[in-house]
């Protein structure tokens, strides 16, 4: 059976624009940069168009070494624009605090992004919000660089909204210090603290409740109504096997997750699941299979990774392990496939 080809995430191509003002910035041309990997004016231009998320870490790692530039990631901040993300962006441009703003973009994050890994949240008590950005570890010089735009352009987002700069009372990163750390409080305003467990910008009240003095209340409400049918029609009813495989993803990390895991996920009794996954001619351990095989492929193909780091990402207890089921899935061992895919690229490339 042909693995299905399945997407890591993607999102807007807005955060391109970002980019690539960064990249001018620090006194180099953009234009050849984003056509090399597909991105021309026309492209740009397309309504709704997207990237994937392994490409934009390709294109980011490629940037940070065309400017020498580590920290660029941050630095994109500066060049983020709400209205570059689309319905949700202008949405939250007519919130009328920093705080609505913030849960519409949030809310609404799939309008933009999205990442099988998880998704974005906001964390409020009665003492401020953290914004919280998933876990994309294992950490490296192309996923650190996802990090740090996310959070980053967050902050430009919600100051720009606000009229002035805002700082972060707290920063929290998942990985070890890099060797820009010193980067962090020059664009947050606060000190890091690496090895965090998970990646954030807490804000307080005081920030949260800042007026957006361009708040129109109607447009702001026709503009969520707008959101709200998108996002219907984004996330319609599924069948059970995809609703599956939708929470399978990010509870695969250093395990294998079991049926009553996913079953209370899915607010049903682990019976109930067993019935509704037989009536659609499948089973639990099936899709199980599939998804590990679908995204060994998927990470093979489009990342950096190890294959120790993919291994505990699909939940096998070593690399020999995750090798050996690559084998049996494939015919052929994960190195054997990334050669051929890395040779094929390079052909393609030069041919252009």
């Amino acid at each position: 059976m042909k693995p299905a080809a399945i997407r890591l995430g993607d999102l807007s191509v807005g955060y391109l624009h970002s980019l690539a003002d960064a990249v001018e910035h620090l006194g180099h041309a953009s234009q050849p940069l984003l056509e090399h990997y597909g991105f021309d004016a026309a492209r740009l231009a397309e309504p709704r168009a997207r990237l994937s998320i392994p490409r934009y870490m390709h294109l980011g790692h490629a940037a940070i070494t065309l400017t020498g530039e580590p920290a660029l990631g941050m630095l994109m901040g500066r060049f983020a624009y709400l209205h570059r993300l689309g319905l949700a962006g202008i949405a939250a441009t007519q919130a009328p605090t920093v705080r609505e703003a913030a849960r519409t973009l949030i809310r609404f994050e799939t309008l933009y992004a999205a990442n099988y890994r998880g998704r974005s949240s906001l964390q409020e008590d009665s003492a401020g919000a953290w914004l919280r950005f998933h876990s994309i570890g294992p950490y490296n010089a192309y996923n650190r660089f996802v990090v740090d735009s996310v959070l980053a352009t967050w902050l430009q987002q919600l100051a720009a909204l606000a009229g002035k700069p805002l700082v972060a009372q707290a920063l929290h990163l998942e990985f070890s210090p890099p060797s820009y750390a010193d980067s962090y409080p020059l664009a947050f305003g606060c000190a890091p603290g690496f090895e965090a467990d998970f990646n954030g910008l807490r804000l307080d009240q005081q920030t949260l409740n800042l007026r957006n003095p361009q708040h129109c209340p109607g447009t702001w409400h026709e503009l969520l109504q707008l959101c709200e049918r998108e996002l219907q029609g984004l996330t319609r009813p599924q069948n059970m096997r995809d609703r599956v495989i939708q929470l399978l993803g990010p509870r695969l990390h250093g395990r294998e997750p079991d049926m009553e895991d996913i079953a209370r996920q899915l607010q049903l009794p682990a019976w109930t699941l067993r019935r509704r996954l037989a009536e659609e001619g499948t089973r639990f351990s099936a899709i199980v299979n599939e998804t590990r095989r679908d995204l060994a492929v998927a990470y093979v193909r489009d990342t950096e990774l190890s294959f120790g780091e993919i291994a505990y990402l699909l939940g096998f207890a070593s690399a020999e392990a995750f090798q050996r089921a690559f084998k049996r899935w494939l015919k052929q061992p994960p190195g054997e496939m990334r050669r051929r895919y890395r040779q094929a690229s390079s052909t393609s490339e030069s041919m252009k």
